[in-house]
């Protein structure tokens, strides 16, 4: 059976919007780039050359200095090196997402643990900018509208893959679970579709309250067992 990393790898290497974009959107595609998609191969090798089934949790699209820089969803350069023992040449800036995210690895057990049962995606696996800023899907109407076919048939992709479909959970309780949701109630991908507290909305607007969302969290994962 193929492993589960040669499909992602895959997934990754032939990702192209097949639609033209709202003006001034630009396309965030770290993995046309060969040090990026080494950084990738080597990552996804090391933590899902198997064939488990994972439950997704599924984030709103890569910004530019966690997965838009390293090609893997919330693992900045830093937590690439120094936690998930890939080493790299990128700069080593720090994400507050992924700095959130894998403080709840740790909590869970570890990344050996964690990414054994779960596999980070986004809604849209490319990512976006407008003026040189970070652009979420959601946050231009037409976008959105023009990617939704693109987002359709990634998620009807990776779940060929024996993705876990009792569960998923995504990141973000506002419009990205809004959009999200209603395209689960057309297409059926999940039983359920659990929201989670957004990463970057708990570092900036909750941090006094971070060990709170952890146990959240945890407890939240633990239905997908």
């Amino acid at each position: 059976m193929d492993s589960l990393s040669n499909k992602i790898l895959d997934f990754f290497s032939s990702l192209r919007i097949p639609t033209f974009l709202p003006r001034g959107v630009q396309v965030l595609n770290p993995y046309q780039d060969p040090t990026v998609f080494r950084l990738c191969e080597s990552f996804y090798t090391n933590y899902y050359q198997d064939a488990l089934p994972r439950t997704l949790i599924i984030g709103i699209n890569p910004g530019r200095f966690g997965g838009g820089l390293t090609g893997i969803p919330f693992t900045d350069p830093i937590r690439l090196e120094k936690v998930c023992g890939i080493p790299n040449k990128l700069t080593k800036k720090s994400e507050l997402s992924s700095e959130y995210i894998y403080s709840m690895i740790d909590a869970y057990g570890g990344c050996e643990e964690f990414y054994r049962r779960f596999y980070f995606t986004s809604v849209s696996p490319l990512g976006f900018t407008k003026q040189g800023k970070n652009l979420n899907y959601y946050d231009d109407r037409k976008l959105a509208e023009r990617l939704t076919p693109f987002i359709v048939d990634c998620l009807e992709i990776q779940l060929r893959w024996g993705i876990k479909r009792s569960i998923a959970y995504c990141l973000g309780e506002g419009e990205n679970f809004k959009f999200l949701s209603r395209l689960n109630e057309e297409h059926h991908f999940f039983e359920k579709l659990q929201p989670l507290a957004h990463p970057r909305f708990i570092m900036q607007y909750k941090r006094k309250s971070v060990n709170k969302y952890i146990d959240q969290y945890l407890q939240l994962l633990n239905q997908s067992s």
